[in-house]
């Protein structure tokens, strides 16, 4: 049904002038249920204090505005009506209560808190992460000797490399002069003993073999060049070195790293650093595995916290042989740790039982020993979360009753009856629901009343034709309406009945 703006909004105000009005029209003791889509009439004789004060009054446990003298539906949400002094707790503020139809609608699920059975609780702590390579098994390759890279076999960063592999040669002028002095030396060996074994193991100790030592002493020519084999199997991390770069004896020429081990770095928050443990079970998955999930134990959490981002690392260690998990790979998981349940421990009460409201947190307790059903408001100290519930530190004791679903609801009808809820702490005393409402019924001329008895009627009309979705009557009455809120003589009331309604 499309409706324009204006219609909407005037339809808005007329509702909530509509029931102030027939409250100060009409009286405490108005059934507004009686009132039909066909009958429009209400009674033009207002109810004493005195009859509203002697006769039962019935209300809504959901919409507390609605007041009548005899029991009914609510014309709002039609749940049964209940008597005022048994709808709400006349002494305690904290408490509200509601008829067994009500807590249906409201679809009100309940749970016995606590763990006084010593049943263990399973605690999940949520963190994230990633993949990064065992600094253990990172490996250096160098030169035996000094000189220049003649040829280099290995040429990108990435590549593997395997242990024994022949990875670059050498031009050693240094290796040019040991050669010719195991020459020279070879000569005079039977004159000079000692001289020939000498200059053999400074051969020896550059890598060069036995097969190189016998073709230089068989062939009397020097050795210029040497190949280096990798000492290492591994990933080729980083390069130092180019072709036709002098590296020195012992100069680094790559690192090499292996990604069959693997480490497993999550961030713990600072107030989550009080449990986690070396050993705990972490759980993980990485988006680049969808449906792939892992397991690893921490092995070591950090010393050190980080300043900016207020978290720890926590490690484990993979075996990772067929490379699944690659360095840098991004991880989430939980940490998981079993808390034993004993006597004395604090008791544990659901997540979906508690209400947030800034700084504090709030959970509503049934009364068991009501004959309705009752509901506390309470603000509880929460500690640590612990599986899909919170540890209680504060504001509840095992083998109460909590409210796991309708928390809110029942909330938002407290404070429809002015009474305790999270958006309304301060009420100290509970008022008499009877006299919530100012009645200037005695000081409002009759002129006035009629005034408004004609707004409300036409509301009453324009309820029911937006109720049947007639676009054109709404329009028509929304004229009607609009006509019989202008006539309203506002000279016509004096003193506090003037100004309650300017």
């Amino acid at each position: 049904m499309k409706m324009n703006k204006t219609v909407l909004l005037t339809s808005i105000i007329a509702l909530a002038l509509g029931l102030i009005a027939g409250k100060l029209i009409f009286g405490n003791g108005v059934d507004v249920q009686s009132v039909s889509s066909t009958d429009h009439s209400a009674h033009n004789k207002p109810s004493t204090n005195e009859d509203a004060n002697e006769a039962t009054i019935w209300t809504c446990s959901m919409h507390p505005q609605i007041r009548q003298e005899e029991p009914g539906l609510c014309p709002i949400c039609e749940m049964d009506l209940i008597p005022l002094d048994s709808g709400t707790s006349s002494n305690d503020p904290t408490v509200l209560t509601m008829t067994e139809n009500a807590a249906r609608l409201a679809q009100i699920a309940t749970v016995k808190v606590g763990h006084s059975t010593g049943m263990a609780v399973e605690s999940e702590i949520l963190v994230d992460g990633t993949v990064e390579l065992d600094e253990r098994l990172t490996k250096t390759q160098t030169s035996h000797l000094g000189g220049r890279i003649e040829n280099l076999f290995v040429t990108f960063t990435g590549e593997y490399v395997k242990e024994g592999q022949r990875i670059a040669t050498i031009y050693s002028p240094e290796l040019l002069t040991a050669s010719k002095e195991l020459i020279t030396a070879d000569k005079f060996d039977e004159r000079i003993a000692g001289v020939k074994e000498a200059a053999i193991r400074k051969l020896k100790n550059w890598k060069v073999n036995d097969a190189q030592i016998a073709q230089i002493l068989e062939s009397g020519r020097a050795m210029e060049t040497i190949d280096i084999f990798a000492d290492h199997s591994g990933y080729v991390l980083k390069r130092m070195a180019n072709q036709g770069d002098y590296v020195r004896q012992g100069g680094a020429l790559f690192t090499l790293g292996q990604t069959g081990n693997v480490w497993l770095f999550f961030n713990i928050f600072e107030s989550d650093l009080a449990q986690v443990k070396v050993g705990q079970q972490v759980r993980f998955n990485t988006p680049s595995l969808p449906g792939r999930n892992f397991t690893a134990r921490i092995a070591y959490i950090d010393p050190l916290l980080d300043p900016v981002n207020r978290t720890a690392r926590a490690r484990a260690m993979l075996n990772n042989p067929s490379n699944l998990l690659k360095p840098g790979m991004l991880l989430k998981g939980q940490v998981l740790s079993r808390v034993a349940g004993q006597a004395g421990d604090p008791v544990i009460v659901p997540k979906s039982a508690v209400l947030w409201t800034g700084k504090k947190s709030v959970v509503y307790v049934q009364l068991e020993e009501e004959s309705v059903p009752s509901f506390q408001y309470r603000e509880v100290t929460l500690g640590r979360p612990l599986g899909d519930g919170y540890e209680v530190m504060d504001g509840l004791t095992g083998g109460e009753v909590v409210v796991t679903n309708g928390a809110f609801v029942i909330d938002a009808s407290a404070q429809l009856n002015n009474q305790i809820s999270m958006m309304n702490k301060d009420v100290n005393v509970k008022k008499d629901k009877t006299s919530m409402i100012p009645d200037y019924v005695e000081s409002t001329p009759d002129a006035f009343r009629n005034q408004l008895d004609a707004v409300v009627k036409q509301y009453l009309i324009l309820k029911d034709a937006l109720v049947a979705g007639v676009s054109s009557e709404t329009i028509s009455v929304q004229k009607e309406l609009s006509s019989a809120l202008e006539t309203v003589d506002m000279t016509l009331v004096k003193g506090d009945a003037h100004l309650y309604w300017m």
